[in-house]
């Protein structure tokens, strides 16, 4: 006759549950480490041009945030034309924002606030103009960054 083999015990259960938690926190531990050794590759501007979309898909007066590198960019149509600036405040560095009701670029953080059709500093403290990003349109498609 053949012995019938018991189903797992709770001791063996609890060994295995033991052991799973012990593997996932020192992955916990291990997984940040190996990323700050190897961290991803991200470009501060990127090298390629970025498409933001069909070129009337923005009507005047409108605005949208783009990826653009490690931080964002902010596109407006203004009755100027297009224009495009990065979307970091160069006073503190927070991520501005564009009001269509006020018809200005802000920032949330220390009420500095920009022009759109140049990106200078309409008042706060923010000591200079936002960096301007080249535009282009290509095959209806509108681009930003890379050569203009």
């Amino acid at each position: 006759m053949s012995e019938k083999k018991p189903p797992t015990s709770r001791r063996d259960f609890l060994k295995l549950f033991k052991g799973l938690l012990a593997t996932t926190g020192l992955a916990a531990l291990i997984g940040p480490i190996l990323a700050y050794f190897w961290p991803a590759k991200l470009e501060d501007v990127p090298s390629n041009p970025v498409a933001v979309g069909p070129v009337d898909s923005l009507a005047v007066g409108e605005g949208t945030a783009v990826a653009f590198g490690r931080y964002p960019a902010i596109v407006i149509n203004t009755s100027e034309g297009i224009r495009a600036y990065s979307a970091v405040c160069t006073h503190f560095a927070c991520i501005v924002k564009w009001n269509p009701e006020s018809g200005q670029i802000e920032c949330p953080c220390h009420d500095a606030f920009f022009e759109p059709t140049d990106g200078g500093v309409i008042s706060g403290p923010a000591p200079r103009a936002l960096d301007a990003i080249p535009v282009f349109v290509e095959d209806d498609i509108l681009y930003i960054g890379g050569e203009a």
